[in-house]
């Protein structure tokens, strides 16, 4: 494939780079997904799983938080505790109210 760079206007280029950027990357993650395949099929092989020999788990991620508070005036706002307060929570506790108040 041979293509003329100088004959491509600035918006092409762009364009050309930004498809070439996103290429690499998808070619380097199915890269790594290969290897990792092949790496937990010889665990298996062997009678481990890869997290086991690693000591990392592979592709697990964390469950979302219940729900800990509630908003008084709409009980369908909820706040896990985790994370920034959400409006309605700094609002009630300037109020008056205590966190207990708006407990689940």
């Amino acid at each position: 494939m041979t293509l003329d760079l100088n004959q491509l206007s600035l918006k092409e280029l762009k364009d050309l780079q930004a498809q070439v950027t996103k290429a690499i990357a998808s070619f380097e993650d199915r890269r790594k997904k290969e290897a990792i395949a092949e790496l937990e099929e010889k665990a298996r092989a062997m009678g481990f799983s890869l997290a086991e020999l690693t000591g990392v788990s592979v592709g697990r991620k964390r469950a979302p938080a219940a729900a800990k508070y509630a908003n008084p005036a709409d009980p369908a706002e909820t706040w896990s505790g985790r994370g920034r307060k959400p409006r309605w929570f700094n609002d009630a506790i300037n109020s008056g109210k205590q966190p207990e108040d708006l407990a689940i």
